[in-house]
């Protein structure tokens, strides 16, 4: 593939000005181009928009699937918000583990935030997903059991007071998230300099006590008829697994080029502050420093001189780069597959069964 006949590679904007929508959507995403420069990308994008098609939700691949998956097992209102927020990041690491070494997007190379990384992933990136999805399915249906009178938690109210309910639990649910990280990842990282590896383990800890006292609770399992949104939603996460399996066993990462938008590059010495919870102040560079960064997943070697041609700006071109051990992320990827075959189909068997099954019980 000759990468010069590619939209806008190897250009560097500072400030990008659109005429219009259409201009933004046809200059700047152009299907032709994504293909050619990041075909991974347009497949995960593919998927994801098949997801919310066939659930009608926004954050199909996360949220609704871990709720839905979560709610047969009918564990008690304490502990059900920590199993959806685990099997979030159990949906999510495959998601974080390809997409990054595939230049779908960058993080950021100095914040110190997200510094300590698991395979070019922050280690808060996982915290993030497991406190936040927990903290927004708590406030779900905790609202959801004042507004809405039901006995089915997932019968339908109103229009109104259905997007009340979300927009409530969206309100408190940030802030809420934002609390767990206090008096574990702030005091521990940011005060006794722990490893942010170290906090997760601490929070991963805690929510697999809280989901197992949750389960051992259950005297009896419940038994649901399966339905067509099951067999929908199991089959979506094997197609999803498979393909971010598929990206590790065949994929090229070194053969992407991402065009974009990408953290600003500049002068290497300028930085910023950054006020912590508790108010220290941490510093992080302002720019991506080009001939001084930490971010492996990524170079400028695509490029005709190797780096980029200006010296300020947020809109160039990346490369992608080899695996550095292809069979060592083939491992990962079918190790969180055994897993996750592991948590859903022992829920799916265990907790569903055919319909005239059910009847021939009763």
């Amino acid at each position: 593939m000759d990468l010069k006949t590619l939209s806008g590679f190897g250009e560097i904007k500072k400030e990008l000005k659109f005429d219009g929508f259409w201009d933004w959507f046809v200059a700047y995403n152009d299907v032709h181009t994504l293909w050619r420069a990041q075909p991974t990308h347009l497949i995960v994008s593919t998927l994801f928009l098949v997801g919310g098609l066939l659930t009608f939700y926004h954050d199909v691949v996360f949220i609704y699937t871990a709720a839905i998956f979560v709610d047969k097992l009918r564990l008690p209102t304490w502990s059900e918000p920590f199993a959806v927020g685990l099997i979030v990041v159990l949906i999510d690491y495959p998601y974080d583990l390809m997409a990054v070494k595939f230049v779908h997007w960058t993080w950021h190379d100095t914040d110190p935030n997200i510094f300590d990384r698991h395979y070019h992933i922050p280690w808060n990136s996982f915290y993030f997903h497991a406190t936040f999805a927990a903290a927004f399915i708590f406030w779900f249906h905790f609202v959801r059991r004042f507004l809405i009178s039901s006995k089915d938690r997932w019968m339908p109210g109103s229009f109104l007071k259905e997007s009340l309910c979300t927009l409530l639990a969206s309100l408190l649910g940030m802030p809420t998230g934002v609390i767990l990280f206090i008096p574990n990842y702030h005091l521990l990282h940011d005060i006794y300099n722990l490893h942010s590896e170290v906090t997760f383990y601490l929070l991963l800890a805690a929510f697999v006590a809280l989901i197992l006292r949750g389960i051992l609770s259950l005297k009896t399992l419940p038994q649901h008829t399966r339905s067509l949104k099951d067999y929908l939603l199991l089959n979506y996460l094997v197609i999803y697994y498979l393909i971010f399996f598929g990206m590790a066993l065949i994929g090229d990462p070194s053969s992407e080029v991402s065009i974009g938008l990408h953290e600003p590059i500049g002068p290497c010495e300028e930085k910023v502050a950054i006020k912590t919870a508790f108010g220290q102040t941490l510093y992080k560079r302002k720019y991506l420093c080009v001939t001084d960064y930490d971010e492996s997943y990524f170079n400028f070697s695509c490029l005709p001189n190797g780096k980029p041609s200006g010296k300020i700006g947020e809109y160039y071109t990346i490369c992608g780069t080899p695996f550095e051990n292809r069979v060592e992320y083939i491992i990962l990827m079918l190790t969180i597959t055994i897993i996750a075959a592991g948590v859903f189909l022992n829920i799916f068997y265990c907790t569903t069964v055919c319909k005239n099954t059910l009847k021939k019980k009763n």
